[in-house]
């Protein structure tokens, strides 16, 4: 027992240190490119603190425990509106485009509605994993083509030493992704042996303990650019992790190996997690600020949810 919690906070901070490498090469490459802020932080920021949650659920799926593949996808996402976004605007008043309101944050929305939907029959399977990667595609064509924050001449020729800079930032993307692999291992197999030496559900496990770990890339990434007034790709990010981790990892997981589906998740998790993402603009509407009181709802709220996990 103690030594699979050993193991399993050396695989947290593998992953923690493994997503704080890809975050900080991915972003910086992007916006050496003139990439708009909002876009950085809904893919590229997005996709790498994602990465945990693919590399998680991936080895669980793997490994045949379904459960915590499916809940670390549903707890991560309620963490980061509850939890991240909550205590991001704790720190700072987090304001909002009316572009963000009325276009991406609805993605988010219709993309959780929309998983529910597919998982009514209490399975993922392959082509179901299929729709959501297209739909992954459209999202990311709508990103890229408002991408650019600068006319394409001005960046056309790049100083050397921003090619310098670039090359250390593929450097650190490489050792993220490396970082994120094997801390996904330890975290998933010590979980699991925890969960089953305790007597806990491996459910409940992926949607608290898990899903918190994983979501750690978003807590740093988020507060740490409101913290900078990078107000775009704190709420980006979120947003786009969102996305990412219905469209990307819930649509590659179940090509490679279908996923069973917990009724109990059916019931009580997956609607808090479209509870949750209905609650965002609702929040947001018509300040566009989601403001200390507001932020703080949000976070009553994620660990009112988490305590009824567990009684």
């Amino acid at each position: 027992m103690l030594f699979n919690i050993l193991v399993f906070f050396a695989g947290l901070l593998l992953l923690y240190y493994g997503a704080e490498y890809l975050v900080t090469g991915s972003s910086r490459l992007a916006l050496s490119f003139g990439i708009r802020p909002l876009v950085v932080g809904m893919t590229v920021v997005a996709f790498a603190t994602s990465m945990p949650e693919l590399m998680v659920s991936l080895f669980a799926a793997a490994r045949g425990s379904a459960d915590m593949a499916a809940g670390n996808i549903v707890g991560s996402n309620i963490a980061n509106i509850g939890l991240i976004l909550g205590t991001a605007a704790l720190v700072v008043p987090l304001r909002v485009a009316s572009r963000t309101l009325l276009r991406e944050i609805p993605f988010m929305v219709g993309a959780s509605v929309l998983l529910y939907l597919l998982v009514l029959d209490g399975r993922l399977g392959f082509f179901n994993g299929l729709v959501l990667f297209l739909l992954l595609l459209v999202f990311l064509g709508y990103c890229l083509s408002t991408a650019r924050s600068v006319p394409d001449g001005e960046a056309a020729t790049p100083a050397v030493a921003a090619v310098h800079g670039r090359v250390r930032d593929a450097l650190f993307i490489v050792l993220g992704i490396v970082g994120l692999g094997f801390g996904a291992e330890l975290m998933v197999r010590s979980a699991t042996e925890i969960a089953r030496s305790l007597g806990i559900s491996e459910l409940v496990i992926g949607i608290s303990i898990v899903a918190l770990g994983t979501s750690l890339p978003e807590l740093a990434a988020s507060l740490m650019s409101a913290w900078k007034g990078e107000m775009d790709i704190s709420v980006g990010n979120i947003i786009g992790s969102n996305v990412f981790n219905i469209l990307f990892v819930l649509g590659v997981c179940p090509m490679l190996q279908p996923l069973t589906i917990e009724p109990s998740l059916l019931r009580v998790e997956l609607p808090v997690m479209i509870g949750f993402s209905l609650a965002l603009p609702l929040l947001l509407y018509p300040a566009l600020v989601l403001d200390r009181w507001r932020g703080g709802l949000l976070l009553a709220g994620y660990l009112a949810f988490i305590g009824t996990l567990f009684l």
